[in-house]
């Protein structure tokens, strides 16, 4: 199988490095996903309609598809857009969209996620540093390893922090988004769940899980298992193309 990875925020296709290698061991392929303004298309601009592109593009018939954190919301923008190419879609701590409504919309689900989204967002803000053209990135490797990686040797941790880069709010977090294509499709699913995960919560990990009618799978992992656990990682993906949905998709 042909395995097509979407990164999340502040992140970019190197992050899946570790876990293409460890897929090809077992004997599979993977590629990775630059969103446009992160790694080698950095200078891009992020719109919904090239993140939807970027991630259409590469798209083959057979293709599992796996996004990460935010990287999901790309993700079911690129199966949206070729629903027949996907045979299976994977959410690794991953935002689902929620019909004709906005990435924050689908991140906070109703006023106790916008508390719990508000609590992080202040906390992360002692660990970011803002631009003057409105990037943010992290300015302390202490957050990075808080947030994304704090299961990771040292070396791992450093390696990645190098590699961080900016992310920014803007039309791509308040825009309302439609995937009918990808609710009426019923690609097979699943969602794996991090037990160990201290930048996506359990509350909305288990309302993702509902909407997407399946039952989490689990790692014992960081945010960053692609990293952390990357021999685990890649042969829960494998496994995850086996399972099925226990119920209908829930477009909002």
């Amino acid at each position: 199988m042909r395995f097509v990875f979407v990164h999340g925020g502040f992140h970019a296709a190197w992050c899946w490095s570790r876990t293409i290698a460890e897929l090809e061991n077992i004997g599979h392929t993977g590629i990775a996903v630059d969103l446009p303004g992160h790694g080698s298309r950095l200078s891009e601009e992020s719109t919904l309609a090239n993140r939807r592109e970027a991630v259409a593009s590469v798209l083959q018939p057979g293709d599992v598809l796996v996004g990460h954190s935010g990287g999901g919301f790309d993700a079911t923008l690129g199966a949206d857009s070729a629903p027949d190419l996907v045979r299976h879609i994977v959410y690794l701590a991953a935002a689902l969209p929620r019909e004709g409504r906005s990435y924050t919309d689908a991140m906070t689900m109703g006023s106790e996620g916008a508390e719990f989204f508000d609590t992080a967002a202040a906390d992360m803000l002692n660990h970011l540093h803002f631009a003057d053209d409105g990037t943010m990135t992290f300015a302390d490797i202490d957050g990075a390893r808080q947030y994304f990686y704090h299961d990771c040797d040292d070396d791992t941790l450093r390696w990645a922090f190098e590699r961080l880069g900016p992310e920014r709010f803007g039309d791509t977090t308040v825009a309302p988004v439609s995937v009918p294509h990808f609710w009426a499709a019923d690609i097979g699913r699943s969602f794996i769940r991090c037990e160990q995960d201290r930048a996506y919560p359990r509350w909305l990990a288990d309302l993702v899980c509902r909407r997407l009618g399946v039952e989490p799978l689990t790692i014992d992992a960081s945010h960053s298992p692609f990293l952390s656990r990357p021999a685990e990682l890649a042969a829960l993906l494998v496994h995850a193309t086996t399972t099925r949905p226990i119920g209908p998709l829930i477009p909002d």
